[in-house]
């Protein structure tokens, strides 16, 4: 008499840009039973292909990623391979982020702060249709009124917040001096701030960044 087979591994993809993070996450991820790590990319073009010609049951998406964001990311997997579903990781976890992931369907968002058992739980709800989010993001998202900036203006401000001149905003962001400036000035004036040291106040303040 044969015994019943043990169900399929979920096929998981990683895209991350930081190699060392990204191959512990592989290691971390492949140490349970019932997960496979596909492969792994580092970049929004390298991801797509990969998801596209491995149709994998989840890919965990970095949100910052040299030629673009993992929302973008995700949006491309939703028309590729539509069974895939998205596990945003990510060290930036802001409430607008999340309040954009949930709005484009992504079910998993949670910080690099995660362990790897929670990451794994994360995994295997998110595979089930369930939704897998930060107790903590949550609630600041649900306190945080609706952020007027964009990702790339959340993340210039941010990156802003300490001091920084411009070209260093831009080494970091990994922008153009030029278009650091033009970022900082739309968000000085949706947010109607004197300046970029107090544009990155009312943002924090308001948890959008």
């Amino acid at each position: 008499m044969t015994g019943t087979a043990p169900p399929a591994a979920l096929r998981v993809v990683l895209v991350d840009d930081e190699h060392l993070i990204r191959s512990a996450l592989a290691t971390m991820l492949s140490l349970e039973e019932d997960l496979e790590v596909l492969g792994e990319a580092g970049t929004v073009a390298e991801g797509a292909r990969l998801i596209a010609e491995t149709t994998p049951d989840i890919a965990v998406v970095d949100l910052q990623l040299p030629d673009g964001d993992g929302l973008e990311l995700c949006e491309q997997i939703a028309e590729a391979s539509p069974a895939t579903r998205c596990l945003i990781l990510t060290s930036h976890a802001r409430p607008g982020y999340l309040k954009r992931a949930l709005a484009q369907g992504v079910l998993g968002f949670l910080p690099k702060t995660t362990s790897a058992e929670q990451l794994a739980r994360a995994v295997r709800s998110v595979a089930g249709g369930r939704r897998a989010i930060d107790p903590e993001l949550a609630a600041e998202t649900i306190s945080s009124g609706d952020s007027p900036l964009t990702p790339r203006e959340a993340d210039v401000l941010e990156f802003a917040a300490d001091g920084a001149p411009v070209e260093q905003i831009a080494r970091r962001a990994h922008l153009a001096p030029g278009t650091v400036r033009n970022y900082l000035s739309s968000a000085q004036a949706k947010l109607q701030a004197a300046n970029r040291h107090e544009a990155a106040a009312i943002a924090r303040r308001q948890g959008w960044i």
